[in-house]
């Protein structure tokens, strides 16, 4: 590689680390709710990145360019970026909030998308969290009851432990990353739990680097809300108004203190 090729390739990775400092999230008020109550998502913007490395938020994201909605056990989505409303009053503060009255029992996903210019860096976010309607683990049979199910982002974190039905303290969250629907090898994934902050550099406890499968795992000790976030750099990857593109996804979970409960213990409680 020439030393200005290199150089170059430096300046982009300097101008990109303004963007890796805030990414998107999204949460949910609940990850158990019954057949027609109502879920409150929360869309925010962070700077929990891999610079900051923490779950505070930043700022009020610019909806333009955003893509927000409800895939349903069924199969089919609810577009709910319409409904969005800001939480603070003064401008640019909090975040943004809407309500999704729940109709189908299930595993429900809220997917997020971003897809923007940061000067010449193209910046391309996903993000995703899961809920069940239903108090029954049947609840969560249909075409979403697969969490391991791709959506399609460019890069995206999959579950491959359910995130609500298989969630508790002591419990081990396992995802793995795809990029352009491949495993993404040697990824940095960040297991950010609410209140922390990470160690710089790469923090043991909270960090891993994904295997040839593009697999990481992480296991709570108590119950919160944990941010998984990932990021990937393309800085040769350029076209009409930008000459780098960085990819970041993340994927909310919420971690109970009383786990979902099983067939077994669902039976014995219908019986008494």
């Amino acid at each position: 590689m020439s030393s200005l090729r290199f150089s170059l390739i430096i300046l982009i990775t300097a101008l990109v680390s303004p963007v890796m400092a805030h990414d998107t999230w999204v949460e949910v008020n609940s990850p158990e709710v019954r057949n027609g109550n109502v879920v409150y998502v929360d869309l925010k913007l962070g700077n929990h990145g891999n610079d900051h490395r923490d779950f505070k938020l930043h700022s009020l994201i610019t909806l333009d360019p955003v893509k927000l909605a409800v895939k349903m056990p069924c199969g089919c989505t609810k577009d709910i970026k319409p409904g969005l409303t800001a939480t603070a009053s003064e401008p640019k503060q909090g975040y943004w909030t809407t309500r999704y009255t729940t109709t189908k029992p299930g595993l429900h996903v809220v997917s997020h998308e971003l897809d923007t210019l940061h000067g010449k860096v193209r910046a391309i976010k996903s993000a995703k969290t899961y809920f069940v309607v239903g108090s029954e683990p049947a609840a969560t049979k249909g075409p979403l009851a697969k969490c391991s199910a791709p959506l399609g982002h460019p890069l995206e974190l999959i579950p491959l432990t359910n995130p609500v039905t298989e969630s508790g303290p002591n419990k081990p969250i396992r995802v793995q990353v795809l990029f352009e629907g491949k495993p993404l090898a040697d990824g940095r994934v960040s297991f950010i739990p609410r209140g922390q902050q990470l160690a710089e550099g790469f923090d043991e406890k909270f960090e891993r680097r994904t295997d040839d499968k593009g697999i990481a795992e992480f296991t709570p000790n108590e119950a919160n809300l944990i941010l998984i976030v990932i990021h990937h750099q393309e800085p040769e990857r350029s076209g009409e108004g930008f000459e780098s593109t960085y990819f970041s996804a993340t994927l909310t979970v919420a971690v109970p203190e009383v786990p979902f409960p099983s067939s077994a213990s669902t039976a014995t409680a219908s019986a008494k």
